[in-house]
């Protein structure tokens, strides 16, 4: 593997805000990408637009706004597989991912098939 470890990260972030754009509509404020052993953990913050925030002022707004943003990622799964895949040529295995409604932020976990961080050893 040619690239650092951060240099993947940062590749990683910038690759899903682009992925985000283009498939949601709009994009995350920030990202963190983290390789750790044989997974990718992404973090994604101010995710949800003001009206989604004042929507999720009560259990039933929220849990529809948590809802339909699961759906519309998971729906978006097997790009973010092959987005994965090109950029650090392990497969995911499984992907997994929440929404927090209090702080706006979104984990996405990518469990790969091997061990991605032993390459950078």
């Amino acid at each position: 593997m040619e690239k650092s470890k951060g240099a993947l990260e940062a590749e990683i972030s910038k690759t899903l805000t682009h992925w985000e754009k283009n498939y949601l509509g709009r994009g995350s404020v920030s990202v963190k990408t983290d390789i750790l052993r044989d997974m990718i953990i992404v973090t994604l913050c101010g995710i949800l637009t003001p009206a989604e925030y004042a929507l999720c002022r009560d259990k039933e707004g929220l849990l529809s706004i948590k809802t339909t943003r699961n759906s519309l990622v998971e729906s978006g799964q097997e790009e973010l597989k092959q987005i994965i895949l090109s950029i650090t040529g392990e497969e995911v295995i499984s992907f997994h991912t929440d929404l927090s409604t209090q702080t706006g932020e979104r984990v996405m976990v990518f469990k790969l098939s091997g061990d991605l961080q032993k390459k950078f050893s």
